[in-house]
């Protein structure tokens, strides 16, 4: 069978003018539903869960529980439209590694995962090209990650009175918690902790929020991606924690850098102070959504072993600034009060 590979149109960085009013992309980003802070569907839990046994119930917005057996449980659901239809592997194992990712900052070790094709037409040569090049990825990356398919196989959904619906792939990924002590989540916790980058940043937008929503441009190729330092990068952030070194850590996701540092901000109304690259671009070090980038909470009286640790294992990482007490602010300006990054203000 011939596989059918779309054609993508290509896009470039530079057909975006570099200056722009950083200010003005995130009041129009901050509309966008896809990266609004207020989740209005997160209320509500079942008996056999047990979420009060957390001193921090941010835990459980992680996707992180305890049963009643005691025994602490991770999970986490993603979903993924962009390109299956010209590059499905490589898309997949994109969203594994954005899964495990997660799951590793929250203390959890990657154990488990299923998959599910939507809106896949197994009998047409295309929707074969997507599920073989989908299974292709999903093997290559929980090889990659050490992680247990559930029954070996991906199931599927097809209606045709669907009508014009992208394929999009979902997978559900389960992790363990050895140590309910080793729990982290992703918000800042203290005024004055340094917040470092661990992963390279790349001049790069592509099928970024901000390209799509503010610039309204859709087709452009996938992120910059390599799964081998996805691995390295997951390794390390384990490590850490293990040596608790970091008090926080969150991947940077939808959104980019600049969303991901609002997230952690958020939960307890701190603010950072950042200084960008001067060999990235501003919009793409802020908003582009390049994989491989965790950000992390260290303690200045931990900074010297962070940094000893993180020489010593040859990933590369940079200081991006330190934690305030609400106000948010990049290369010296002032975007005002984290209070007021929400929609309604």
């Amino acid at each position: 069978m011939e596989e059918i590979k779309e054609e993508v149109r290509e896009f470039t960085i530079d057909q975006i003018p570099e200056e722009q009013d950083i200010y003005d992309i995130v009041v129009n980003l901050m509309v966008n539903p896809n990266l609004a802070p207020v989740n209005y569907f997160n209320e509500f839990s079942e008996e056999s869960v047990e979420l009060s046994s957390f001193d921090n119930d941010e835990a459980a917005g992680n996707g992180v529980f305890c049963l009643n057996s005691g025994m602490c449980m991770a999970m986490t659901t993603h979903a993924f439209h962009h390109h299956l239809e010209s590059d499905p592997q490589k898309a997949t194992e994109i969203l594994i590694s954005r899964a495990a990712r997660k799951m590793i900052a929250c203390g959890a070790t990657p154990e488990a995962v299923n998959a599910f094709l939507y809106h896949i037409d197994i009998a047409d040569p295309n929707g074969q090209f997507i599920a073989s090049g989908a299974k292709r990825g999903l093997e290559n990356a929980c090889n990659k990650f050490g992680i247990r398919i559930t029954d070996r196989k991906i199931r599927f959904d097809y209606f045709s009175a669907h009508g014009p619906v992208l394929p999009t792939i979902i997978i559900s990924m389960v992790g363990s918690i050895a140590d309910k002590d080793a729990i982290m989540t992703h918000s800042f916790k203290t005024k004055g902790n340094n917040i470092f980058m661990i992963g390279r940043s790349y001049n790069d937008i592509n099928s970024s929020e901000y390209l799509e929503f503010y610039h309204q441009i859709e087709d452009s190729a996938l992120p910059e991606f390599n799964i081998d330092d996805e691995v390295k990068i997951q390794k390390v952030l384990k490590e850490l924690i293990n040596r608790k070194l970091i008090e926080s850590a969150s991947p940077v996701g939808k959104g980019g850098l600049f969303f991901s540092l609002l997230r952690a901000g958020l939960p307890t109304g701190f603010g950072f102070d950042i200084t960008t690259d001067a060999e990235i671009r501003k919009d793409a070090f802020l908003f582009g959504e390049s994989m491989g980038r965790m950000i992390v909470g260290v303690d200045p009286s931990k900074d010297d072993d962070f940094v000893d640790f993180m020489r010593s294992t040859k990933v590369p990482f940079f200081t991006l600034g330190h934690v305030t007490k609400g106000e948010i602010r990049i290369d010296d300006e002032s975007l005002g009060y984290i209070d007021k990054m929400t929609p309604a203000n």
